[in-house]
């Protein structure tokens, strides 16, 4: 078995478990091998959007990410529910513990190395989900459309042996309206952040993972597990990493298979889905 490496911090966001888009299984699998003190869930991870207005749909995988969290809080961790907007039910009980999962508005946390990050969703700040809640729930269908189109052209590529590609995420880097978007949410977040009296934040809603300086406050976004599959993890220094977990689980397809291999594996035996992306002996 795969030992998981320990961190002071975990953040996660943006999961939308009960939606189709969901990739349950591989943030089960890095939850397998990446374990904290302390586990922030900074919102969106139950898309309770999509499920009223497309049904109930909640396969094994998205169980197991439920169990998988609740298991890490028997096991000792702290685990902090932010709600976000397709979750915003949870704002209902700010304080109340759920099977060891503590929900809370907003948090301050304070890094090893004495910085402050004050912990949101986001989507307090987005004008369009404040002010226009129909066009939210528009654009929240319409992302889902895109995302049914980009799973049947992905499986073409997977036929040609071509890696998974996003549109969305393209769309995010390249469009000249979401790079303005992105950037205004961005300055927005950390002046909050600031008058706040933190040096940073932490949060997601947007599915973009970012850790930059923006003006002289730390914006850091969790990213999403739809598209990119990224997480943030604090170092027991301090120190603040994105881990792209698809970008790390296509490194590991490219190495030679005994790097990947647990120590007294069998090579003739059948690789595990997602072994050790970091090629190291476990």
């Amino acid at each position: 078995m795969l030992q998981a490496k320990t961190y002071r911090t975990l953040f996660i966001s943006d999961v939308h478990l009960g939606t189709p888009d969901c990739q349950a299984e591989m943030l089960v699998d890095f939850l397998r091998q990446h374990e904290a003190e302390t586990i922030y869930l900074v919102g969106d991870i139950i898309d309770c959007w999509r499920m009223k207005r497309k049904g109930f749909y909640w396969p094994q995988a998205h169980n197991d990410v439920v169990q998988k969290l609740l298991r890490q809080a028997r096991k000792g961790s702290r685990v902090i529910y932010i709600p976000g907007n397709h979750d915003e039910m949870m704002r209902s009980y700010p304080g109340i513990h759920f099977g060891g999962i503590e929900v809370l508005e907003r948090h301050m946390h304070v890094t090893a190395d004495g910085t402050r990050l004050l912990i949101v969703h986001g989507d307090e700040f987005d004008m369009v989900v404040l002010n226009h809640r129909w066009i939210a729930q528009l654009g929240d269908i319409a992302y889902g459309l895109s995302m049914w189109g980009n799973k049947w052209y992905n499986r073409s590529r997977k036929l040609f042996g071509l890696r998974y590609w996003s549109f969305s995420r393209w769309a995010k880097m390249k469009v000249k309206r979401a790079v303005s978007f992105i950037s205004d949410f961005e300055e927005v977040l950390a002046d909050e952040a600031r008058k706040a009296g933190a040096d940073g934040v932490v949060c997601g809603h947007i599915h973009h993972a970012a850790n930059d300086i923006r003006n002289g406050i730390r914006y850091i976004n969790t990213g999403d597990w739809v598209e990119s599959c990224t997480a943030v993890v604090e170092h027991f220094d301090g120190r603040i990493e994105v881990i792209d977990w698809s970008h790390l689980l296509a490194e590991r397809a490219r190495l030679p298979r005994a790097l990947v291999l647990p120590v007294g594996a069998d090579a003739d035996a059948e690789t595990p889905a997602y072994a050790d992306v970091h090629g190291n002996a476990a």
